[in-house]
This record gives structure tokens, C-alpha cells and sequence, in this order.
């Protein structure tokens, strides 16, 4: 069965609420990713090739603590993970699953990625950011793709904030303005094995983190078929 039909029969539970996430993040430091926590990956939902279930049983043969599926402009991929541990019931060693989604976004007229946690998912505030398409025209502002975030209950982080075409010394501070809870700090701008963030990037970013007072988040951003690496 797809993981869209599986998940069109579910009965949602209670994400983790933004208040344990958060006490997470504070406390993530360089090494948190890949084997603790990981907050940035993809299921095959949209453009990843685990399929969520898959993505729970690495994690728990990883031994992450706690992670999020952050599937573009969908929370298929994050209902289905759900079920799966669900379905293991309270076995010892099980991690905490936040919801995730990364939408497309605008920032300085910049295309970014903005990624949410831990928002209800059946939020109508979300529901236009969720039906699979990237936000178009006034939507895709920032501003408006955190405070529907914010609606839902849950964070808002810039991913990856050394990727754009402008440079993380101009996109943090907009982003900070426009109300972004948190940049994606430890991240591997290269594609290296075993995965470390970037440490050029990631002093930087660190940097203007502490400067705008925001939350520093960690994920290998992993497309392929391992939690560890990026693809």
C-alpha cells in the first residue's frame, strides 16, 4: 500500500509538542547529527527514496534520540512514520518524532527553504502549505510561510542558510526580522562521507545565530537511502 493511502486512513495523533523541541535545540552542538538527532531528511512523499517506514527503522537501529521528516510541502511522509511507531508500541529505545515539512519560500526576493516543526498538521493555517505544490505569489513571502507555521503551533527554521544566492549575512537577519525561530546551523554543504558539518559554514551561521538570538538546528537533508548521508 502507498504511503499516501496508508496515511489517508490514519487518525492523527498529538505531534511532540514546540516545547520539547526547543529544549532539544538548545542544547544540539556539532556532533548531535547524524547518530542523536536529525532534523532535515526526505521520504519518498516527495522527492526522498525511504519510504517513512524505513526512516523509522534506520532510526532506531541509529539509536537517534529524536528526529523529523521534513518532505516538501507534505506531512504524508510524517503521518505514515507516526503509525509505524505506533505500531511498535512502547518498546524501550523508541525516539520522539516531531512533525516536519520544507516549504519553498521568498526571502530579499530570494527563493529559500523554510522548514516547520512541530505544528499540528491539521492546522488550516498550514493546510495550503501542505497539499504538495510550493506556495506561489503573496504566500510564499517569508513572513507569511512562519506566521502560518506560528498558527500552527510549531517552529519555524531557515534551512541551510548558506545555500542561497545571497549570503547568510543578509538572509539571517531578514529572517529574524520576518520572525524565524531558528537557522539550520550544523549542516554538510558538501556531500562527504561520513557526514560533518561544514565548518567554514557552520562557524559563520553559528555566529549569526547567537547575534539575532535564534535556535540552531542539525539534519543530513538525506535524499537517498541512508540516514547518514545527505544522498
Amino acid at each position: 500500500m502507498m504511503a499516501t493511502q496508508i496515511a489517508s486512513k490514519l487518525i492523527e495523533q498529538t505531534p511532540q509538542d514546540e516545547r520539547s523541541l526547543k529544549a532539544v535545540w538548545e542544547k544540539i552542538q556539532p556532533d548531535s547529527c547524524p547518530r542523536h538527532y536529525n532534523f532535515h531528511m526526505h521520504t519518498f512523499c516527495s522527492d526522498g527514496q525511504l519510504h517513512p517506514k524505513e526512516v523509522i527503522e534506520q532510526a532506531v537501529a541509529i539509536g537517534l534520540k529524536g528526529l523529523a521528516i521534513t518532505d516538501h510541502h507534505t506531512v504524508n511522509g510524517y503521518r505514515v512514520a507516526r503509525w509505524c511507531l505506533a505500531e511498535m508500541g512502547q518498546a524501550e529505545g523508541l525516539p520522539q518524532l516531531w512533525s516536519g515539512v520544507e516549504i519553498t519560500s521568498l526571502l530579499l526576493k530570494t527563493e529559500v527553504h523554510i522548514l516547520g516543526y512541530a505544528f499540528d498538521p491539521d492546522c488550516p493555517a498550514l493546510a495550503s502549505y501542505l497539499d504538495g505544490f510550493a506556495p506561489k505569489g503573496e504566500a510564499a513571502q517569508a513572513d507569511r510561510v512562519i506566521e502560518a507555521i506560528h498558527q500552527g503551533g510549531g517552529l519555524a527554521v531557515l534551512a541551510h542558510p548558506e545555500r542561497y544566492r545571497r549570503p547568510a549575512t543578509q538572509l539571517i537577519p531578514a529572517a529574524a526580522d520576518a520572525g524565524i525561530d531558528g537557522v539550520e546551523t550544523y549542516y554538510a554543504y558538501r556531500h562527504v562521507n561520513p557526514w560533518q558539518p561544514s565548518p567554514k559554514q557552520t562557524q559563520q551561521v553559528k555566529e549569526l545565530s547567537d547575534r539575532y538570538g535564534l535556535l540552531n538546528t542539525c539534519g543530513t537533508d538525506t535524499h537517498g537511502s541512508d540516514l547518514l548521508l545527505r544522498r
